[in-house]
């Protein structure tokens, strides 16, 4: 039976590099491997004779790093401050390049140098992630988009150096029109650092929103599965015993007191409430629950006390279920959950899915499809 594992894959920087971790990984007998960019995370499913670290191996074969399991960081760290940092000081020194390259009128004498001064710290530092991801990338034998950002400005830039040192690009009251057209030219009484500057800063600004909209989209993951329990009441031998939920098994016996969260999706063995689903339903008004009755996972009890036994725990849960779905839609990815017909009843077809009646479908066929009512 194949084992899964979650790994945070770090050193992508766009979907190419996660579509090359997936073909990696994936060429291993045995290995299922679906890696995520938004999340930088990679669902693997590994036989027996595979290990974790054959699986970080592989990856770091591709150029990248990843960590198991164990290792992985509760909060993901900003990567935005830093981005943002670079991009405003690369801004800063562009503009004026831009300015006195595109404007013959501000071009006073040996303009030509103070661009170079402020366009070289753009290409080399602020330019940096773009470099350093083209040289480990080339390492590997592969090209990215990262390879053809610093190329191209590598590129402008060093031709910016020969024209003002080898060419005539370099001699006082040297001028640079701003044409519509291109015109025939000598070629080393030109400067492209405002190219060179320009489009560093153009990626850089694609990075920085694209990072934010990374970090909002896992704080909504994160904010999801922060609905559920940290704490529960189970009863053992007849007493009642607070433990974290991880300590919480299928089969064990648990108090939900009035206004609490339900810990775990499980069967009502004795009491009688209502319980609160809007947050995976939207049905405002909660349902009356009896002994016998089902109850899902970060659901509020809103009346009477109400013992329940765990039947499903940990990524079995709705709840879990649910965040697998957000992100496997984030990278545009369906994975069919585990489980059979029975034991979601709140399904009307007959595939099997861990999603709530509200947000099951009947399309395609019963084997395939998602439950929707």
């Amino acid at each position: 039976m194949n084992a899964g594992v979650e790994l945070a894959i770090s050193g992508m920087t766009c979907a190419s590099c996660a579509n090359r971790v997936e073909r990696k990984l994936n060429k291993l007998d045995g290995v299922s491997a679906t890696v995520n960019y938004a999340t930088e995370t990679a669902h693997v499913e590994f036989p027996p004779s595979v290990t974790v670290d054959v699986l970080i191996g592989q990856v770091q074969a591709a150029g990248y790093d990843a960590k198991p399991p164990a290792e992985q960081e509760k909060v993901a760290p900003d990567e935005t401050s830093p981005l943002r940092q670079r991009l405003l000081i690369s801004l800063a020194l562009t503009i004026p390049v831009v300015v006195l390259s595109m404007v013959p009128a501000l071009q006073f004498t040996n303009w030509q140098w103070l661009a170079l001064t402020l366009a070289s710290p753009v290409v080399g530092w602020g330019a940096w992630p773009f470099h350093r991801a083209a040289a480990v990338n080339l390492r590997h034998g592969a090209a990215t988009m990262d390879t053809l950002v610093s190329m191209g400005t590598l590129v402008a830039y060093f031709w910016s150096l020969y024209a003002l040192f080898f060419g005539t690009a370099g001699e006082p009251g040297m001028r640079m029109s701003f044409e519509f057209l291109a015109s025939q030219t000598r070629g080393a009484d030109e400067i492209y650092l405002e190219v060179a500057a320009g489009v560093t800063v153009f990626l850089l600004a694609g990075r920085y929103f694209e990072a934010r909209s990374k970090r909002r989209a896992g704080s909504a993951l994160r904010a999801l599965l922060d609905l559920g329990a940290k704490n529960v009441i189970v009863r053992r031998a007849g007493r009642d015993h607070q433990v974290s939920i991880d300590a919480l098994i299928v089969g064990d016996e648990f108090v939900v007191r009035p206004g609490e969260k339900i810990a775990t999706d499980g069967i009502v063995v004795d009491g009688r409430s209502a319980v609160d689903a809007s947050m995976l339903t939207g049905e405002s008004v909660p349902v009356e629950v009896s002994v016998g009755d089902t109850v899902v996972g970060a659901t509020v009890n809103a009346g009477g006390r109400l013992v329940v036994r765990a039947s499903r725990v940990g990524a079995d849960t709705q709840l879990a279920q649910m965040a697998k779905l957000v992100t496997e839609a984030q990278n545009g990815k369906k994975r069919l959950f585990s489980g059979s017909p029975t034991e979601f009843p709140g399904c009307s077809c007959r595939s099997s899915s861990a999603l709530p009646r509200s947000l099951c479908w009947n399309g395609g066929s019963p084997e395939t499809a998602w439950c929707r009512a």
